[in-house]
């Protein structure tokens, strides 16, 4: 299963909108890009390995795997990238301002359930991240 982000970068978070086979899934929302720099910046745009992963503190979520000079960056709910992601990535319903929404837990179900989905028929889960 292929996820396709497509990203716009602003001084004040990076917002974004996510697919599957073309079709609208959600936005999200991201911290700015500051070099790839930890724990400040987004990720770089490419080609990652997505697997489920559960932790008491979010629960269900999903792990980016091969992040270069990063590690555990999640995808994750959040409904304001400055103060709750530090690199992950935050799947939102909607857009609430440069790197804000809304509704992240009900976005990030949705995603949790596609990936399950894909997951239960075996399938590998790339997500491709451009501008």
């Amino acid at each position: 299963m292929e996820l396709i982000l497509n990203r716009a970068y602003f001084k004040e978070g990076t917002n974004g909108t996510l697919f599957c086979a073309d079709k609208f899934l959600c936005h999200t929302i991201e911290l700015p890009w500051r070099e790839n720099k930890r724990s400040i910046s987004c990720i770089p745009e490419g080609r990652y390995k997505v697997v489920s992963r559960y932790s008491k503190r979010f629960k269900n979520h999903l792990w980016i795997k091969g992040v270069s000079n990063r590690r555990l960056i999640l995808i994750h709910p959040a409904n304001d990238a400055l103060k709750e992601l530090e690199g992950c990535i935050a799947p939102v319903t909607y857009l609430g301002g440069l790197g804000k929404g809304i509704y992240s837990r009900d976005a990030m179900q949705k995603l949790l359930f596609l990936v399950h989905q894909a997951q239960d028929r075996k399938k590998t889960i790339f997500l491709t991240i451009k501008s």
